[in-house]
C-alpha cells in the first residue's frame, strides 16, 4: 500500500467508520465536514506514529491537510526530511508538554 493509500484507509476505518464513498482525492474535508476536531488530532497522531514524522502546530493549516491528496503530498515531504523525523521516539509537540 502506498502512502495515499494507507492515509485513506486510516480515515475511513477509523474516522469515517467505513464509509469512504465522500472521500475523494481533492475534495476539501473541511468544506465537506468529512473529518471532526476530534477526528483531526487522531489523524495528526496516527499520521506522526506512522511515518515516525513530527508535524508543528504551524503546518496544521489547509495548504497541508485539506485533502487527501494535500495530506499525503504533506507526508510524504516529511518523510524525505531528516528534520522531521521523531527522535526518541516522541515527537516534539510531546517531549515540550
Amino acid at each position: 500500500m502506498d502512502t495515499r493509500q494507507e492515509i485513506r484507509h486510516y480515515i475511513v476505518d477509523n474516522i469515517l467508520f467505513g464509509d469512504g464513498t465522500i472521500l475523494k482525492d481533492d475534495i476539501s474535508i473541511q468544506e465537506h465536514g468529512i473529518i471532526d476536531s476530534l477526528g483531526f488530532v487522531e489523524l495528526i497522531s496516527f499520521l506522526e506514529q506512522k511515518y515516525g514524522i513530527r508535524i508543528k502546530d504551524d503546518e496544521l493549516i489547509p495548504e497541508n491537510f485539506d485533502s487527501l491528496q494535500k495530506i499525503t503530498r504533506f507526508v510524504e515531504s516529511r518523510i524525505q526530511n531528516p528534520e522531521s523525523r521523531i527522535k526518541n521516539g516522541f515527537s516534539q509537540r510531546h517531549s515540550q508538554d
